[in-house]
C-alpha cells in the first residue's frame, strides 16, 4: 500500500483524465491529493473486504464461492466509494469544468468508475496472487512435514519390528556362550549395549557421519558372527577420507539384517557380506542364496532407506539383484 497507492494516485489523472504538466488540464497538487484520497479509500476498503471474505469462507475447497461473493461486494463498495467521494471532492478532482467544454461530467463519471474498476482489479490481482502463493507454499510445507512424520513413523515401526527379534536371538546366543566362554559373553553384552545405545542416540537424526555408522556396524557384525560363527563373513573396506561423509542412520544395520533374513547362512552355504565405497556411494553386497519363504518379502526395509535418502539428496538408492549377488548402493552425503 505504501508504494502502490501513491504510484496509482500519480498515474491515474494522467492515464484516465488526460491531465498534463505542460498544458491544460494542468496537473496540480490538489488533483494529486484528491486522487490519492480516493485511491486510498478504494484500496483499503477492498483490502478489508478480501480479509473479511477469507475469514468468512476459509476453506480452500470453496474458493470459487468466496471469489464470487468477494467480487460482488468489492464492486458495490468501489462504485459507492468512488461516486460518493467524487461528489464530495468537487466533481472528481475539480475536473468537471474543463476549458472549451472538452469533457462533461458524464465523461468524468465514466472515466472515474472505469478507473476505480481498474484499481479494484489491480488490488484483487495483487492480493489474490500473494494469497495463492502463500497457500501453495503452506500446502507444500505441510505435505513435506506429513511426509517426514510418516517416514519417522515407518522407521519407528521398523525398529519396533526388528529390535524384539534381534534382542531375542542375541539373548539366546548369550545364554549359549556364557557357560563355555565367559569372557566372550562379557564382550558380547558390551557390544549389544553399544548397538542399542546407538539406536537411541540416532533415533531423531536425519543423518550421521559414516564413521559412527561403521563403528556400530562393527559391534553389530560381532554379535552376528558370534551367533553364526564361520558361516558369516563380513568385510568392510572404506577409505579414511570418506569417514566424515554422512549416511542415514541404521542404513547398514538394516541392509545387513535384510541379508541375514532372506539368505541361507550355514556351513554348507556361508554368507559373505562386503561393504565398500564406489563413485560417491556406499555399497553393500552379499552372495545370493535365498531362503524358501512361505510369503514374499514386504520390502519395508529397503523402501524405508529409499525414502529417507530421498529427503536428504536427489541421488537415488540403487538395488541390483543379480543371479549370484544382491547389491545395494546408498548415496554418501557431503558435510
Amino acid at each position: 500500500m505504501i508504494i502502490m497507492i501513491p504510484v496509482l494516485a500519480f498515474l491515474i489523472p494522467i492515464i484516465f483524465f488526460g491531465v498534463r504538466f505542460n498544458r491544460p488540464v494542468y496537473y496540480t497538487p490538489e488533483i494529486f491529493l484528491n486522487t490519492f484520497l480516493t485511491t486510498a479509500v478504494v484500496w483499503i476498503g477492498n483490502r478489508w473486504i478480501m480479509i473479511w471474505a477469507r475469514n468468512r469462507y476459509p476453506e480452500f475447497g470453496i474458493v470459487g464461492k468466496r471469489l464470487l461473493v468477494q467480487s460482488g461486494v468489492m464492486l458495490a463498495y468501489t462504485f459507492v466509494a468512488t461516486n460518493g467521494l467524487g461528489f464530495l471532492l468537487k466533481d472528481y478532482c475539480g475536473m468537471a469544468n474543463l476549458p472549451n467544454g472538452d469533457r462533461t461530467l458524464g465523461d468524468i463519471l465514466i472515466s472515474a468508475n472505469s478507473t476505480s474498476l481498474f484499481c479494484s482489479l489491480t488490488i484483487a490481482a495483487i492480493y489474490e496472487s500473494r494469497y495463492f502463493m502463500s497457500e501453495l507454499k503452506r500446502s507444500v510445507e505441510e505435505k513435506e512435514l506429513l511426509k517426514r512424520e510418516s517416514l519417522h513413523a515407518q522407521l519407528d515401526a521398523l525398529r519396533t519390528q526388528i529390535n524384539p527379534h534381534f534382542l531375542f536371538n542375541n539373548l539366546n546366543t548369550l545364554t549359549a556362550i556364557i557357560p563355555d566362554d565367559p569372557e566372550t559373553a562379557v564382550k558380547f553384552v558390551q557390544q549389544l549395549s553399544k548397538v542399542y545405545r546407538h539406536i537411541l542416540e540416532v533415533k531423531d537424526e536425519p543423518s550421521i557421519p559414516l564413521r559412527d555408522e561403521l563403528s556400530v556396524l562393527n559391534s553389530y557384525a560381532f554379535l552376528l558372527q558370534t551367533r553364526f560363527g564361520q558361516n558369516l563373513h563380513v568385510k568392510v573396506e572404506i577409505e579414511d577420507a570418506l569417514l566424515e561423509q554422512k549416511v542415514a542412520p541404521l542404513s547398514l544395520q538394516l541392509l545387513m539384517e535384510n541379508a541375514i533374513k532372506h539368505n541361507v547362512v550355514s556351513e554348507d552355504h556361508p554368507l559373505f557380506i562386503h561393504i565398500y565405497a564406489n563413485d560417491g556411494k556406499l555399497v553393500v553386497s552379499n552372495n545370493l542364496q535365498l531362503k524358501k519363504q512361505a510369503s514374499e518379502s514386504t520390502g519395508i526395509g529397503l523402501e524405508n532407506i529409499r525414502q529417507r535418502s530421498r529427503l536428504l539428496t536427489d541421488k537415488l538408492v540403487e538395488v541390483v539383484a543379480g543371479p549370484e549377488h544382491f547389491i545395494v548402493s546408498i548415496p554418501l552425503l557431503q558435510n
